[in-house]
Parts: C-alpha cells; structure tokens; sequence
C-alpha cells in the first residue's frame, strides 16, 4: 500500500472517489488540485488538511487562497504548481484530471520516480512512447486505474509474464447509443449522451463512451502501457460491463478479470497493488445476471473508435492531434454549440490535415496539440 497520495483532478468523478478510498484505507493526501472548483476544494482541503492544493484557474486560485486564509495550507496555481503537486509532496501522484494537461506533471512525476497510478489516458495517448521510455529509465512505476487496464495489468501479473500474450481482449460496453445507427444518434443532446447505461463518469468521459472515442483512447493506452502493438488488441463490446478486460495466451487460455462496474475497485488496487484491501464491495452475482453478452464492434457506426485504431497504427502525431481535436470538439457539444455528429468529422478532419509521421519529441507533440485545438476553433463555425 502506498504510504501518501497526490490527487490530480480531485473534483472530478475519479479524484472524489480516491480521496474516498483514500479516508478508507487511512492513507495521507499531501497535495490536491482542481480547476475552477474551489467550493468543493475548500471543503476538500479542510477534510483532509493537505500541505498543498492546486487550483489550475488563476484567478480562482486567489480566491481559494483567501477562504484557505486560517489554515497553513499553501495555494498554487498554473501549469507549474500542478507539476509541484504531483511530483513534491507525496509517494504516489493519482493523475486524475481530464485530458493532456496531465502530461507534463506525470513526466515530473516520473522524473522524481514516484509511483504513478494512472487515470489520465490522455497522457499515454499523447506522449506514451515517450513516457513510458523515461519511466524505465527511471524506475517509476505505472499502475493503471482505468477498469479495463487495471484489469488487463491483473491478468498479467497472476501469469507473472507477458512472454506468454498472444493478444488483449479490451472490452466496452458500447455506451448509451449502443446498436443504433450514426444517422439516429447525429443531433443527439448532452443530456443523451451522458446517460451511461452501466458507470457514473464525468461529463466528459461518457460523452467520449457514447462516441466510443473512449475505448479508442484506451486502445491507444494499452498499446502503449503494455508494449504490444495494435494487432495483438481486439475491442468486443460486452454490454454487462462485468467483465472489464481479458488476456489470450498462446497455448488458447483466456484470463479475465471480473467485478461490479464501480471505478472504486481499480482505484483501490492502485493505491494498495500489490496488496488487495478489505472493500465495501461483493463480487457480481452471477445466478442474479443470468448471462454475459460479446458483441463485434459496429466500426462503421462508431467513426471515433475507427480512427483511433487508424491514429495507433500510424504513429507520429496522429493519437495527440485526435485527442486534443476531440477533447475541443466534445466541449462545443457539452456547450450545445456542436452537434453529437459532427464530432466525429471535424476530429477526423483535423486528423487527416495536421498529423504528422515519425517519431516526435515531446516539443512536437505540443504544437500537434495546440494546432488542433486551434483548428476545432476556427472549424467548428461551419458545423
């Protein structure tokens, strides 16, 4: 078990769920960070009393700073007080925030070689050859919190070796619009989009699940975390969400990892691997569930996932293009100044304008970053 955590992203669905995993399991919060949150990061900050809170918003942070005034609890704000946050006051840094602003910290981090539990997927989708380079180098280690990783990184470790791996088995549900057609879900309304069937995420992550953008995502990631290629990870969809990913071996055994769809479960294991914890949680009942259902992906109803696949198998800065694209694009929707379907397109347009082959630097993957973020701006007028 980690003795002292870092949350990044405390205010969203993820850091709420640490921070209570953290008061179970009587682990010490060092630092927290937010963006403009800071009613719940005041009650936060007064709860667990950490040495230092982030609050990414400037102006928001001063306010903070005042209300936080009776304590001896120091505010930052900006990029560079995120990356102290991670990586100067705790073991382990729970990189919980949303998108690619958490690739830097993770890198500091890393340099540091503290212990990363990871549920920032952007982080790997960006920069994952470089990150997972530098944390070889330098001895960090990475646990997965996302369920389909954390469940893949379990497979794996019960086998002991990935010597043995014929291919990953990822698994999704396929989200609210699972099985309808891209022309019935086109002028789809956030509040659609986010009704998750099975998981209660943030806003942003289920629209991503109602594109199946999010399973993109975690393709890419797994690419990266385990160091296998695309061809050796095949999505099926798997309505129950009961199992959260499998692993194939080569002489035909399947191992799957299996529980109730509560990201509770793989944020603990992070946080006490390669122990397990007494848990306020009972396995599935499976007499209860009757069946467990395995569908192919529909690819041509679900553009996003299909490019994400393309972006993996092209390298360069495709995967950072596509994700900052989609990370401006799923924004105008939530704002209702983009419609669901249109996504879709304008990522895809982004993509096959800006991407760049070869291998990148980290500088690189920046600019693909802020190029495509600029292109959904000035693009999304025509929509």
């Amino acid at each position: 078990m980690v003795e002292s955590i870092s949350v990044l992203g405390s205010t969203g669905s993820v850091g709420k769920q640490t921070l209570a995993a953290a008061e179970r399991l009587n682990i010490p919060v060092k630092a927290i960070s937010g963006n403009k949150n800071i009613a719940l990061l005041e009650e936060q900050a007064r709860k667990f009393r950490p040495e230092f809170v982030c609050v990414f918003d400037g102006e928001e942070a001063k306010k903070l700073r005042i209300a936080l005034g009776d304590t001896d609890i120091k505010v930052g704000s900006g990029l560079s007080a995120l990356t102290d946050c991670a990586c100067a006051f705790a073991a382990c840094v729970v990189t919980a925030v949303s998108g690619s602003v958490g690739l830097i910290p993770t890198l500091a981090a890393i340099d540091e070689g503290k212990r990363i539990a990871l549920a920032n997927k952007e982080t790997l989708v960006c920069g994952g050859e470089i990150v997972m380079r530098r944390a070889k180098e330098k001895g960090a280690q990475i646990v997965p919190v996302d369920s389909e990783h954390s469940a893949i990184f379990q497979c794996l470790e019960a086998q002991g070796s990935k010597r043995a791996l014929r291919r990953i088995l990822l698994t999704g549900s396929g989200g609210p619009f699972r099985g309808k057609k891209r022309e019935e879900t086109r002028n789809a309304t956030p509040a659609m989009a986010v009704a998750h069937p099975n998981w209660s995420m943030g806003a942003k992550i289920s629209v991503d699940s109602a594109t199946m953008m999010n399973k993109g995502l975690e393709f890419i990631e797994a690419m990266h975390l385990f160091d296998i290629t695309p061809d050796e990870i095949k999505v099926i969809i798997h309505p129950e969400s009961i199992i959260h990913s499998m692993v194939e071996y080569t002489d035909g055994c399947v191992l799957a990892q299996l529980g109730i769809p509560d990201m509770s479960l793989p944020i603990q294991y992070a946080l006490t691997y390669p122990e397990r914890a007494e848990a306020p949680y009972h396995a599935p009942d499976f007499t209860a569930l009757g069946k467990l259902t395995f569908l192919e992906p529909e690819l041509k109803e679900t553009p996003c996932l299909a490019l994400a696949m393309d972006c993996a198998r092209r390298g360069g800065t495709a995967a950072a293009v596509m994700s900052a694209a989609n990370e401006e694009a799923v924004a105008l929707f939530l704002k209702e100044k983009l419609c669901f379907g249109a996504i879709s397109d304008i990522v895809s347009d982004a993509v096959g304008i800006l991407a760049e082959i070869g291998t990148p630097t980290l500088e690189a993957l920046q600019d693909a970053d802020e190029a495509a973020r600029r292109f959904v701006e000035e693009r999304f007028q025509n929509y």
